[in-house]
């Protein structure tokens, strides 16, 4: 996928704008929708989404957000309006987003999505086969983990599937009446921006999403594995606003196998050694 700047006409004003070009396996009209979907949110408060202005097989064209500095205060605010977000729902574990089309997949790296009849009734299930095995079962294909690391991960999908992991969503989730969390999915530093505007209620914009409906933990979590400016800030705003449930943080680990391991699938040795330290912990 390419980028690009271009400068349109919005009403009278003259706007810059950014562009992506589609690359191997883009579905952009899906990126679009993705955004749209998280954009919903914001109505009620959720974090402010990049605005889409045009979408085509071949081009996404969104507004260019103006970034600031990282503060306390605004990662406060982000971390509140995150998950506000969250509580607009999914409709079932793995769901893609309303006005999906094309690819059964969300991203590049073909994290599948999950038909409505295929999705299971607990998050342990789902995210055991769906999130984690559906990439181990590739690595072992293709020689990158043998049967002594394909033994520490079934022992981890079983103990999910038993529902050993299973805990309840952020309050702000349950109260809302809705199935799942409404995620982002592709959750690291680089996709939540510092707005500029120093009086932004939500201090922060999402770009880039793989979205898809899970638990809040896990967006969490993908924002701890590279580290974020005032994170904890962040964290405490989210659980004033929605608190999280008892021992989230010994979680954090095992919603990062995902990531971890969608990295291991793009980067391969990089990744292997921690992702499989990771998985014991939880085996």
């Amino acid at each position: 996928m390419s980028h690009g700047r271009r400068f349109c006409s919005i009403g009278d004003a003259v706007a810059e704008t950014f562009v992506k070009t589609a690359g191997y396996g883009d579905n952009l009209p899906g990126e679009a929708a993705a955004l749209r979907w998280l954009a919903e949110a914001e109505p009620a408060g959720g974090i402010r989404v990049v605005r889409v202005l045009s979408v085509t097989e071949d081009e996404l064209v969104e507004e260019r957000v103006a970034t600031g500095a990282p503060s306390a205060a605004a990662a406060r605010r982000i971390g509140a309006a995150l998950a506000r977000t969250h509580a607009a729902g999914g409709r079932w574990y793995g769901c893609a987003p309303d006005g999906w089309s094309g690819s059964p997949w969300c991203g590049r790296a073909k994290t599948p999505y999950v038909a409505r009849e295929e999705a299971p009734a607990s998050w342990g299930a789902f995210f055991a086969e769906h999130r984690l095995m559906n990439y181990v079962r590739a690595l072992v294909d293709r020689g990158d983990f043998g049967p002594s690391e394909l033994a520490i991960f079934d022992r981890v999908a079983s103990r999910l599937a038993a529902g050993e992991f299973d805990v309840p969503q952020p309050q702000l989730v349950r109260d809302a009446g809705v199935f799942c969390a409404r995620l982002h999915g592709d959750l690291w530093a680089g996709n939540v921006l510092w707005d500029a505007d120093l009086a932004s209620p939500t201090g922060g914009v999402l770009i880039d999403p793989m979205v898809y409906g899970g638990h809040a933990e896990t967006d969490l979590a993908m924002l701890a594995l590279f580290g974020y400016p005032f994170l904890e800030e962040v964290l405490r705003g989210y659980d004033e606003a929605s608190p999280l449930a008892d021992g989230w943080r010994e979680r954090v680990g095992l919603h990062q196998l995902a990531p971890l391991l969608l990295h291991c699938v793009l980067f391969g040795s990089w990744y292997l050694d921690e992702t499989v330290v990771m998985a014991r912990r939880y085996a």
